[in-house]
């Protein structure tokens, strides 16, 4: 996607100057042009950047968690791949349990042409931004007395089972 821009953010380490030098080397090294590259700090409203954001690429082998959960509270639809290990599957879980699995890719290459196809999709995702909220509300994510009658459930199951 070459008109696409890459923001990253990471509290304090990219309001260092070396640090944000360093990535844009890394990137450049595999021909994108550091110049598309935003790098973002710490804020003093941490969730204002989301306005800039139009799709959110969860990180391999250590998916966001919270931070995945606050991006689709703020409308961004978030890819994700569903990796080998808790730590790489978490947003897979949290997607699904979200009612957005067409967003969980199951292999490199479903991850980067499901990012593209968002990519070119970009408008549906903004036009349904502001119902994101409304869905997570009404999913299995937020969804807290079903997941205390479920855990309730399995604690009994597991006490059962020792007596």
């Amino acid at each position: 996607m070459p008109q696409a821009r890459l923001l990253l953010r990471y509290n304090r380490l990219f309001e260092n100057a070396a640090a944000c030098e360093t990535v844009r080397g890394l990137f450049a090294a595999h021909n994108i042009d550091p110049a598309r590259l935003d790098f973002r700090g710490h804020s003093e409203d941490p969730f204002d950047f989301y306005r800039e954001v139009d799709i959110a690429l969860d990180p391999l082998n250590y998916n966001g968690t919270t931070t995945t959960c606050e991006t689709l509270w703020m409308g961004v639809p978030v890819v994700t791949l569903r990796g080998d290990r808790h730590a790489a599957r978490v947003g897979a879980s949290l997607l699904t349990a979200a009612g957005l699995p067409q967003l969980v890719a199951e292999d490199a290459g479903a991850y980067v042409a499901l990012a593209a196809q968002l990519a070119e999709e970009v408008g549906h995702w903004r036009a349904t931004r502001a119902q994101m909220r409304a869905t997570l509300a009404g999913s299995r994510l937020l969804d807290a007395q079903r997941f205390a009658r479920s855990w309730r459930a399995a604690v009994d199951a597991g006490l059962a089972q020792r007596v």
